[in-house]
């Protein structure tokens, strides 16, 4: 199941170096000038769950197998790619691949290090790029509206409740308002928006790239992309490239003693994959045995057959049912044999809503 994040920016806010982090490798090259990432560059990552570490152990596993995100390093946009300025067309291309966004802010200043702009302003910065998205979905709903209408002149049904829908994107988008936050949409043309592959209607999170100093408290810039993404509903993390760079080459006890020296808690790439996740609307459940102990991924409201088909599609095929346990319970229990004395562990049928956390047995017979 192929649920990916796309690293978006202007050009050198440190797109490339937290890729690289995230990856722990130097699969993006990193460089000081623009469009140093041509190809966009994809890395699988765990993400992080110490809920699966607590199974695991009461499982007594031999092995432990997070569940994992994709993020996509995408080239830097730059002003005018609507109209295919720099890489324009290219980027776009790439992002209409992706799921959802992660869309990295340059908020520390560093005169060795070039902003395109001359300045430093993040909240600018995304409206820049914000705009240029916005432009490039309403030249593609003009030219889907120039067919609709013409197929709606022979009566076409389908074709005139499209155009409604594409109208209210068109008149949303026109007047400087993503996708995504058109309120004249109904629920029902907005489970069609990921078929229309429109650029706003992703999901974005704001990643405010930081200097060392900055890390566990932001800054002024910070401060002003959490005001923009408050007022959006979104969300928004703050990370330092340069620290997470550093911490990817540390073993686990230096990372901690690293991080502890910084007054971090945990690496901000930790919270940017978590972020990510939720981004997607994703939730895990989990399977555990003497064998393994592995986390999966689906997407929130799934139905155990569709859970079960995550793990093989012959689980999905030959459904017969699901043997639950809750995370708490299962933990409170000491394990599935306590969980199993104390009767909680559900049978639970093919119409079942899988929750976070779940700890499955899928019964099956194909």
């Amino acid at each position: 199941m192929g649920f990916n994040c796309g690293i978006v920016g202007l050009p050198n806010v440190g797109k490339s170096t937290l890729f690289n982090a995230l990856t722990e490798s130097a699969a993006a090259e990193a460089a000081n000038y623009p469009f140093c990432t041509i190809e966009p560059n994809t890395g699988r990552v765990a993400v992080p769950d110490a809920r699966l570490n607590e199974l695991a152990r009461l499982a007594k596993s031999a092995q432990i197998l997070p569940t994992q995100l994709e993020f996509v390093d995408i080239a830097g946009l730059v002003q005018g790619a609507s109209k295919g300025e720099g890489l324009g067309n290219q980027f776009l291309g790439n992002i209409r691949e992706v799921d959802a966004i992660a869309h990295v802010l340059r908020c520390f200043e560093d005169s060795n290090i070039t902003h395109v702009d001359a300045v430093i302003d993040p909240v600018r910065d995304a409206e820049t790029v914000e705009t240029e998205l916005m432009l490039a979905d309403l030249e593609s709903v003009e030219k889907r509206l120039e067919t609709l209408i013409k197929k709606a002149r022979g009566n076409d049904a389908d074709a005139k409740a499209l155009m409604a829908s594409m109208e209210k994107i068109r008149d949303g988008l026109a007047a400087g308002i993503p996708v995504r936050a058109i309120t004249t949409l109904t629920e029902d043309e907005r489970k069609e928006l990921p078929h229309w592959q429109l650029l706003t209607a992703k999901p974005v999170l704001y990643v405010c790239n930081v200097g060392e100093a900055d890390a566990a408290k932001g800054n002024p810039h910070t401060e002003a992309v959490a005001a923009k993404a408050s007022a959006e509903g979104a969300n928004m993390v703050i990370v330092s490239a340069a620290i997470e760079a550093e911490i990817a080459t540390l073993d686990a006890s230096e990372r901690r003693e690293f991080l502890s020296e910084l007054g971090l808690e945990e690496a901000g790439l930790a919270r940017m994959i978590r972020a990510g996740y939720r981004l997607l609307n994703l939730i895990t459940f989990f399977t555990a045995g003497e064998k393994e102990a592995r986390a999966w991924t689906v997407a929130k409201g799934a139905k155990a057959p569709q859970a079960a088909g995550v793990i093989h599609s012959d689980f999905e095929r030959g459904f017969i049912r699901a043997e639950t346990i809750s995370y708490e319970d299962y933990i409170a229990h000491q394990g599935e044999a306590g969980a199993k004395e104390a009767g909680k562990l559900r049978i639970e049928g093919a119409d079942y809503q899988t929750q976070d956390g779940d700890v499955f047995h899928f019964r099956f017979n194909v």
